[in-house]
């Protein structure tokens, strides 16, 4: 499943011709996963746009209760985020 964030340039059509699932999804809201949770998530810049609109804990917690246990979660972003994230991802285990 590939999350478009509604704050960013359209690129759902390129999901959709590489035969890809996808939808547009605002971050600070919450997303409903249930009964599915994922074994991956990578996201791009992410943080560093959503710190200046949402709550970055909440989104946090959101990632932790989309993600399975043991599953992966890769973050490109500035140096500054990453390690704000890394201290609240290793305080949650």
């Amino acid at each position: 499943m590939c999350l478009v964030s509604v704050d960013t340039p359209d690129t759902l059509p390129i999901i959709y011709e590489r035969g890809l699932f996808g939808m547009y999804y605002d971050w600070c809201k919450s997303f409903s996963t249930y009964p599915r949770s994922y074994d991956f998530l990578h996201v791009d810049y992410l943080f560093s746009r959503l710190k200046k609109m949402c709550n970055f804990k909440v989104v946090v917690i959101e990632i932790d209760q989309i993600l399975r246990p043991e599953s992966t979660l890769i973050v490109r972003d500035t140096a500054e985020v990453i390690n704000e994230l890394e201290s609240m991802v290793k305080s949650m285990n």
